[in-house]
């Protein structure tokens, strides 16, 4: 492979983000939404679960005694 130089390194890295399709800021900010509403969900999905588990556990112990 052909050595690059740092500043000739650099002039491609700007030629190649100049590519790039940004987001804008619209589709920023909803694509961050999404993300805090399904954490959400799944987290309320996973406290659900393991309240039950916990329930079932607990039951199980309290019929061994």
């Amino acid at each position: 492979m052909a050595k690059t130089s740092p500043l000739e390194f650099i002039q491609q890295v700007r030629t190649e983000t100049s590519k790039v399709t940004w987001p804008t800021r619209r589709e920023t900010v909803m694509t961050g939404v999404m993300v805090v509403i399904m954490t959400t969900i799944l987290a309320v999905f996973f406290f659900g679960v393991d309240s039950i588990l916990q329930a079932i556990v607990t039951m199980l112990l309290k019929l061994a005694q």
